[in-house]
């Protein structure tokens, strides 16, 4: 992608403007290429907030809105790239392939973990972008080759690891739960993967069904749930050659990046949940727990109770309390204030004066808007609100503070 002076200077001096607004003023600016500064300007503004790093280096180019939507951030890119220096070190002479570069976020970060790495990729722009972008970087160890990523995987040189991200095929935005739904069909191509890579590192989309996919491939070592800012990102499967575990025996790792330097997991395994005992608490204590995203989305309800000696409220409810606070629990943590039943007396005498509140709905027969409306609540502020049921089947209002 080729840009004239105007454009190049439109862009660094209006990077932090309104693209709609800029749009309709394409008249009075003749000589820029207005689509295609328009996509620079959203672009850096997107990478601002997801990979920061990226965006401090001039030059950079971006791709259309949907490749960069689609593209990790940097914490979890970071975060992948740790994966792979837990088991090879923190500076390998290895080699590896991305055979789903895409805008070369992950490919980027992976490969830093590496003396020479290969980028593939079956579109021709994101190709010309990664070949800009990656000397920019000081990623002059990545090779970029335009070609389909099964095509490339059958004929390559073997590598150390291999990254592939495959793309769910429901265009309409449909759910999709099996590897069979993507493209490349991962569990299709397993046994020549596992020819070509001593490990592979497969990224999947949170939608997926974690325990289908234990299931549909043979060789997985570990599986990561990773979620930041406690919004569930990806499904992370690492695949070995050599014995593998049973699926119930396979490492699960549930992670939530709240930030660089914090981050809350917790591992456990499908055997572990069965086994664990998980008590119900016979009623409210001084703190109550809502797990993370990854903890919700790996089920892992038993095991979060059985490691955090806390009891559930309701085998549906998903919330758990203690009368010790438990500082490093895997979510978030509140002092309970009060609780009430939704009698309009008693909901008044805890709220209170109240006129908003964060309002979460637990195994409760209504939604937030319902509530809000009921409760006359608005968005926001100090107090945290709870609408879930109890192991005595009872429906309350549960009033919390962080901490």
């Amino acid at each position: 992608m080729t840009l004239n002076e105007d454009t190049l200077r439109f862009i660094r001096e209006h990077r932090r403007d309104d693209v709609r607004a800029l749009a309709l003023q394409a008249r009075k600016y003749p000589s820029v290429n207005m689509p295609a500064a328009i996509t620079q300007i959203a672009g850096w503004q997107a990478a601002k907030e997801k990979v920061p790093a990226w965006a401090q280096t001039e030059g950079i180019l971006y791709p259309a809105h949907l490749s960069l939507e689609q593209c990790s951030s940097e914490l979890t890119a970071r975060y992948k790239a740790g994966i792979i220096q837990e088991l090879e070190g923190k500076a390998s002479a290895g080699t590896f392939t991305d055979l789903t570069g895409g805008f070369g976020i992950d490919c980027a970060f992976l490969s830093s973990c590496f003396r020479k790495a290969t980028y593939v990729e079956r579109q021709e722009p994101l190709c010309e972008i990664a070949a800009h972008n990656f000397p920019l970087l000081g990623l002059g160890h990545i090779t970029v080759c335009h070609e389909d990523s099964v095509r490339y995987l059958q004929e390559m040189q073997p590598a150390d690891w291999i990254f592939i991200d495959p793309a769910r095929r429901d265009s309409h935005g449909g759910k999709t739960v099996a590897i069979s739904d993507c493209e490349p069909d991962v569990s299709a191509l397993e046994e020549l993967l596992l020819k070509k890579a001593r490990h592979i590192l497969v990224k999947l989309s949170p939608m997926l069904d974690l325990t289908l996919a234990l299931k549909d491939l043979e060789h997985v070592q570990e599986a990561c749930i990773v979620s930041a800012g406690n919004e569930c990102k990806e499904l992370l499967l690492v695949l070995g050659r050599g014995e593998s575990p049973r699926p119930e025996d396979i490492p699960v790792r549930c992670i939530n990046l709240a930030g660089a330097s914090s981050v809350q997991s917790l591992t456990f395994t499908r055997r572990q949940e069965k086994d664990s005992a998980c008590r119900l608490a016979p009623a409210l204590q001084s703190y109550l727990y809502e797990p993370n995203a990854s903890v919700l989305k790996a089920g892992a309800f038993r095991s979060v109770s059985h490691i955090y000696k806390v009891e559930k409220l309701h085998p549906n409810s998903h919330l758990y309390t203690s009368d010790q606070l438990i500082p490093d629990f895997p979510g978030r943590k509140f002092k309970i204030t009060g609780h009430c039943s939704f009698n309009k007396k008693e909901v008044k005498e805890m709220i209170g004066t109240e006129k908003k509140a964060n309002l979460t709905v637990r195994n409760f027969p209504a939604s937030v808007a319902e509530l809000r409306k009921r409760l006359k609540l608005a968005e926001g502020g100090e107090t945290y609100l709870f609408a879930t049921t109890l192991a005595d089947e009872k429906k309350v209002l549960i009033g919390c503070r962080t901490v």
